[in-house]
């Protein structure tokens, strides 16, 4: 399905030029300097083996790389007929297992044999399991689809376990964790692999009614154990609204935006934030539908994005504090400004600019769902890349990653070298100004 996504500045290598080595304010002695010179060459040739001994090393890397490929590639086999074993303790470890393998290794090739018959497995998880089981099968379901893409492969198993999905967050005796992930499953796998915009805009009814009543009854005490389920779904439904047609922007803007606020002054700290980076970014898209859009109660609304940006209340957890504080200050200057504050991504030899709320909400929900293999993903799956305008994957032949690891690698013993000697050159001056004194 077509994504319309604003176009952003991206910068290939992102590895910056280093400066010269700053210049002393006192000079040495030309003496020192001439021995300091002299270390620093002889320490650099000296080490210029160890370099040629890295290199050799790399030659190997290649073949190590495939054993490895090829061994995780039989553990996973074992793990995906362990997914429909008849013990829930040994489906739930081989879930865990497929959770890491599939966050922190692209495994497209390999998932494309295989999917019918994990598909049918989690299938079964998700409609038999209990509680952890349910909510590890709905994450191993995402990570499954965020493999596949957005083709064919991605369209059909999203459409066969979608109903599911949607039966497991709505029913209220459902285990809370296994809502919680169904939740986020929902909402990344119909931004992956949404077929048409019918199936978009049910998604987001669906989300919209989980976190709607919390709008208008936060503060009752009954709804403390749901807030978790509200900040999920919420952020779900954020995630699909920007890949979502103007038409239904403009309803959402006229129907929703009157109520998030509502939900800034929920006793949880991670509803808050959720509730504030949702209202920057439909302001973000109202301003893109219309450059004159207006709110009618900004003035309040800014009024309470302050007092957050601005909180020191004792009995918040200090964590908490700091980082409400820091995302509300982007929230109200935004709004107040229209101008979002930028972070940069560095991964490998490329790093990206996320500058815009609907940016930061895409790239902040593919994190959640990844973790730390969030870099990996950017550097080698053509989903993303697609997503945040990557281009293809880079090929590095053999002959440039040996040239960007040896670089590194004097340049490290060089700075090394040069540490040394200018440590033992300052060192003779200060014993000469002590005799001196």
């Amino acid at each position: 399905m077509p994504r319309a996504r604003k176009g952003h500045a991206l910068r290939r290598g992102g590895q910056r030029r280093g400066g010269g080595a700053r210049n002393s304010t006192q000079a040495d002695s030309p003496s020192s300097d001439d021995e300091a010179t002299s270390e620093v060459l002889s320490h650099y040739s000296s080490t210029s083996e160890g370099a040629s001994i890295a290199e050799e090393s790399l030659g190997n890397e290649v073949v190590d790389e495939q054993a490895q490929q090829e061994e995780l590639e039989e553990k996973l086999k074992e793990r995906i007929d362990d997914v429909a074993d008849k013990s829930a303790k040994t489906r739930q470890g081989a879930l865990e297992s497929l959770r890491l393998a599939f966050s922190s290794r692209v495994l497209l090739d390999f998932l494309l044999e295989r999917r019918l018959t994990l598909t049918d497995s989690l299938e079964k998880c998700l409609k038999k399991g209990k509680g952890e089981e349910q909510s590890l099968a709905a994450t191993v379901l995402t990570l499954l689809c965020l493999q596949l893409g957005s083709g064919p492969e991605g369209e059909e198993l999203f459409r066969s376990l979608r109903p599911l999905l949607v039966s497991i967050l709505t029913d209220t005796s459902a285990n809370l964790g296994a809502r919680h992930s169904c939740a986020s499953a929902l909402g990344m796998c119909c931004y992956i692999a949404a077929a048409d915009v019918e199936d978009l805009i049910s998604c987001l009814a669906c989300l919209e009614g989980i976190f709607t009543g919390a709008c208008r009854e936060e503060s009752s005490s009954a709804l403390a154990p749901l807030q978790a389920l509200h900040c999920c779904a919420l952020q779900a439904w954020a995630l699909l609204l920007t890949i979502c047609p103007g038409t239904h922007i403009n309803r959402v803007l006229d129907s929703q935006l009157p109520l998030l606020p509502q939900l800034l002054s929920s006793d949880s700290v991670h509803l808050r934030i959720a509730a504030g980076e949702t209202i920057a970014l439909l302001f973000e898209l109202g301003r893109d539908l219309e450059e004159d859009f207006l709110y009618e109660d900004t003035d309040s609304l800014c009024s309470t994005l302050r007092a957050l940006a601005t909180d020191s209340n004792k009995y918040r957890a200090k964590a908490d504090r700091r980082k409400q504080r820091s995302i509300f200050r982007d929230v109200l200057h935004f709004i107040e400004t229209g101008e979002c504050q930028e972070e940069t991504i560095k991964f490998g030899l490329e790093c990206m600019y996320v500058d815009s709320w609907v940016r930061r909400r895409t790239y902040a929900a593919f994190k959640e769902t990844l973790g730390s293999g969030v870099l990996h993903h950017l550097q080698n799956n053509e989903l993303l890349r697609d997503i945040f305008d990557l281009g293809p994957v880079l090929v590095l032949d053999a002959a440039a990653m040996k040239a960007s690891k040896i670089s590194r690698f004097e340049k490290h013993l060089y700075n090394s070298a040069a540490f040394k000697a200018r440590t033992k050159a300052r060192s003779r001056v200060r014993d000469k100004r002590a005799d001196v004194l």
